[in-house]
């Protein structure tokens, strides 16, 4: 996944346990990849408030949990849910 392209080799040399605070200090100001904006990793740690994180790939997964709705594609879309009684379901739209 690119959200973490520039910073992953990095998470991964850290050494753990580790705090938010010191994951945002080291690599806070680094620019995460979302589609629909800007983010930096800081601002996404931020969100999980006082976390110690065991290793690397709990970090990781932790990030990807605490991205902002930038990170994600359309809002509220599903293409595997069916439409409710009386509703057409969304328009189809092709990428």
């Amino acid at each position: 996944m690119k959200l973490l392209a520039n910073v992953d080799e990095k998470i991964d040399a850290h050494s753990y346990p580790a705090s938010c605070a010191e994951l945002i200090a080291e690599y806070g100001e680094f620019e995460l990849e979302v589609p629909n904006g800007e983010e930096t990793l800081g601002d996404a740690l931020n969100r999980l408030g006082e976390t110690t994180f065991h290793d690397a790939e709990d970090a990781r997964l932790a990030t990807y949990s605490a991205v902002s709705k930038n990170a994600i594609g359309r809002e509220n879309y599903s293409d595997r849910d069916a439409p409710s009684i009386n509703e057409n379901g969304p328009d189809q739209v092709s990428f």
